[in-house]
């Protein structure tokens, strides 16, 4: 099972795509080091305060897929930088 979840995120205190773009990959570095999930920015790549972010996981059921996922979107939750906008799930 393929699960897969995209959050668009509102970034608070971001003044540039230099101080966005250092949120992002610091958070998504740390994403990918602590769950088994594949993730990267798939819109607002030029919009200095928006992001949409996709992570994708891979298991052998839907609900473990999803307890993954949730683990995922928590641990981007924790960010005090951003406040999450919008969550959309996906399987295949």
């Amino acid at each position: 099972m393929i699960g897969s979840v995209r959050c668009e995120f509102h970034i608070h205190d971001a003044h540039s795509l230099k101080e966005k773009r250092a949120v992002l990959q610091r958070m998504l570095t740390r994403l990918k080091q602590k769950y088994n999930v594949a993730a990267g920015e798939m819109d607002f790549q030029d919009v200095w305060q928006r992001t949409m972010i996709e992570v994708v996981t891979v298991a052998s059921s839907q609900a473990k897929a999803e307890k993954e996922l949730q683990r995922a979107i928590k641990f981007l939750d924790s960010c005090p930088e951003w406040e999450r906008l919008e969550t959309n799930f996906e399987w295949l």
